[in-house]
């Protein structure tokens, strides 16, 4: 039902419609946790008091936000999957079924996060009920090496301007050891090109970033998933991108986005780009 929330918010945001899918092939998987979300009395609801309760969460949120209610008795992954083939956007919950699951990502937000054609909203943190108002003030952005291709630098754009925050763009960097010397004239070289280049490479995929948004430029050394998981504690909204390959059929995540996923302390979007994209 968080996920609701923040979906109802999303849809709200941009003024597009809101469905509410439901996915099950055994209901025993649901327990008194859901029924009590649902509104009713303990015991296992059905997939459609599931659906219909979300829903109607949603409207209570937005009165004027056009809602609809769907259950597919197929499993989830699959599911939602198709369903982002035609989504502005997936909103998935991080609800797992070990004794890690407040730590670690389910395996159904995983696979769709993998997977999924749209960008995929994951709700991870303690304030992911909501997409507004904004309780840290700002999106973050990720920038990676190919900062030629900005698709999750354009999606954060048009986040941060919906929410009326500025956007923060961070671009991890790292000298490698073997570049290092001990020649005095030569000390701090290394580690300043690839600042550097790093720097170049944040300006590439923020030129065309328009006047009227506030960025905040960040060239930060050290690993990527550790720069990215600090950014995330003062952040309302993590974006990553997500590289996915014809023909591919396994989880198509790279290091950093699978880290974040995990452990972010706010929800994370990660965005996808095909490499046949222009």
């Amino acid at each position: 039902m968080r996920a609701v929330d923040w979906a109802a918010d999303e849809a709200e945001l941009r003024q597009v419609p809101l469905r509410v899918v439901y996915a099950c092939l055994w209901d025993r998987y649901e327990g008194a946790a859901l029924a009590r979300d649902a509104g009713r009395p303990a015991g296992p609801p059905s997939p459609r008091e599931i659906a219909d309760a979300g829903a109607r969460r949603a409207r209570d949120r937005h009165p004027a936000l056009r809602v609809s209610a769907e259950v597919v008795p197929e499993e989830p992954e699959y599911v939602l999957v198709r369903a982002g083939r035609d989504a502005a956007a997936l909103v998935v919950g991080t609800r797992g079924r070990s004794g890690v699951a407040e730590m670690l990502l389910g395996s159904v937000s995983l696979t769709v996060a993998a997977r999924a054609d749209c960008p995929v909203i994951v709700l991870r943190g303690s304030h992911d009920n909501q997409a507004t108002p904004p309780v840290r003030g700002r999106v973050v952005v990720g920038v990676g090496a190919d900062a030629g291709d900005p698709v999750a630098v354009r999606f954060a754009v048009a986040e941060a301007r919906r929410r009326g925050v500025p956007l923060e763009a961070v671009r991890a960097w790292r000298s490698p050891a073997r570049e290092n010397t001990d020649h005095p004239l030569m000390t701090g070289e290394p580690a300043r090109l690839h600042e550097e280049r790093a720097a170049e490479q944040l300006e590439t995929a923020l030129r065309d970033v328009p006047e009227d948004l506030r960025v905040y430029r960040r060239t930060v050394e050290g690993y990527a998933r550790r720069v990215l998981l600090d950014a995330s504690y003062r952040a309302d909204l993590l974006v990553v991108g997500a590289r996915r390959r014809e023909g591919h059929l396994g989880l198509q995540l790279g290091r950093v986005a699978h880290g974040v996923l995990h452990h972010s302390a706010c929800p994370v979007v990660v965005v996808p780009h095909r490499e046949d994209d222009a």
